[in-house]
């Protein structure tokens, strides 16, 4: 009769054999842990940042979880060393709007085990107990003291902590420089750009915060606002517009790297990988107002894998995975620990990290444009046009 692999006694070799077929998927991770001990099993994962045996980490993770995040945000990497230090399998899901984020979790079944929502949400997600109050003993990589609050506020509701940052950024938009030779340094010039010489060659987003909110600020008038006197100004613009646009999509980057589009709405990280590979793309904040925004991390109430969840967050959560994140997507850091990691030529770098003059009239968004009936119409007739 073959002897039980697991009576065995436990030798280097062994414990190679058993963490490389762990890390293939042959093998569980609570299987894993039971034949070579708790003990080894710390010294091989502390290989991996993020992965060290804490409470994330104490739970079967099982084999699966999914992530529902935006276009061009991650290091593809990042996923790839999680799945290698526990086993999990990561599936990326992109969305184009905060909007379409809570649709889905409203309807239920979303499937995610982790997400990504900006700052205005959390506290409609909280209220509609959408999401969970997370456990931070579970997240032994996040430090409260090294976040700037200016950033990070919004994560916490009444006191309790709902979400924990990814990164901050702004909202403004990218100009083909080469294309476009006349001046623009407001949102009042983007709309009249567009309906001239960017004429067919424009892009707003899919997304009513920033494109209801632009066409508001170029106008004079807030953001944010939910007056219907404004929003009928601002649907007035977008409808005089929408014939001249290329498109309308939050996921801008291909059509402006393949010169199809000439000018478009964009984020501080689209921004900054444009400028970096096509230097003629100059990112712009308008001097007339716009948006500040930071994005964070939630774990769904529904989520059906939280114990990866929350050891997804954790490992997003150590600077030396999170810098790496950084470096890759282009958005700005709320950690001083993550930001004294980055490269000098990211941190001096404009787009990323803009002058206090430049984000003095931005602001952030407001609560209640999210679930704002007036908005929600406005941008339903804009898109239908």
């Amino acid at each position: 009769m073959t002897k039980d692999f697991k009576d065995t006694p436990i030798t280097p070799d062994r414990f190679m054999t058993e963490f490389m077929r762990w890390k293939r998927g042959s093998i569980t991770r609570r299987h894993f842990m039971g034949v070579t001990g708790l003990g080894l099993a710390t010294a091989v994962l502390s290989r991996f940042p993020g992965a060290g045996v804490n409470p994330a980490f104490a739970e079967d993770l099982g084999t699966q979880m999914a992530i529902a995040t935006w276009p061009n945000y991650h290091d593809p990497a990042t996923f790839e060393n999680f799945t290698a230090a526990t086993g999990v399998a990561v599936e990326v899901n992109v969305f184009g709007s905060n909007e379409e984020m809570l649709a889905k979790l409203q309807a239920g079944g979303a499937g995610w085990s982790l997400f990504v929502p900006t700052n205005y949400t959390i506290s409609t997600y909280a209220g509609l107990k959408l999401i969970d109050a997370l456990d931070l003993s579970k997240i032994p990589n996040f430090s409260p003291s090294t976040q700037n609050p200016r950033f990070t506020s919004e994560g916490m509701v009444d006191g309790t902590t709902y979400a924990l940052p990814k990164n901050w950024g702004t909202t403004g938009f990218a100009v083909n420089t080469a294309e476009l030779k006349a001046p623009l340094t407001s949102w009042k010039d983007f709309f009249a750009v567009a309906m001239n010489e960017a004429d067919g060659r424009a892009m707003v987003h899919d997304y009513q915060l920033t494109t209801i909110g632009s066409a508001l600020v170029s106008l004079g008038l807030d953001f944010n606002s939910t007056k219907p006197e404004d929003l009928a100004q601002a649907e007035k613009l977008l409808l005089e517009v929408k014939p001249h646009l290329f498109a309308i999509n939050s996921d801008y980057q291909p059509s402006m790297r393949s010169t199809d589009a000439w000018m478009t709405m964009c984020w501080t990280n689209d921004g900054a990988q444009l400028n970096r590979d096509m230097p003629e793309i100059a990112y712009i904040l308008g001097t007339d107002g716009g948006e500040i925004w930071t994005d964070y991390y939630a774990i769904p109430s529904s989520a059906p894998n939280k114990a990866a969840g929350y050891a997804l967050l954790n490992f997003l959560m150590d600077p030396a995975v999170a810098v790496k994140e950084h470096i890759a997507n282009g958005a700005p850091a709320t950690d001083s620990r993550v930001i004294a990691l980055l490269p000098p030529e990211i941190t001096s770098n404009k787009i990323v990290y803009p002058d206090e003059a430049s984000l003095t009239p931005l602001e952030f968004g407001a609560a209640a444009t999210l679930t704002d009936p007036g908005r929600a119409e406005l941008m339903a007739r804009f898109k239908s046009a």
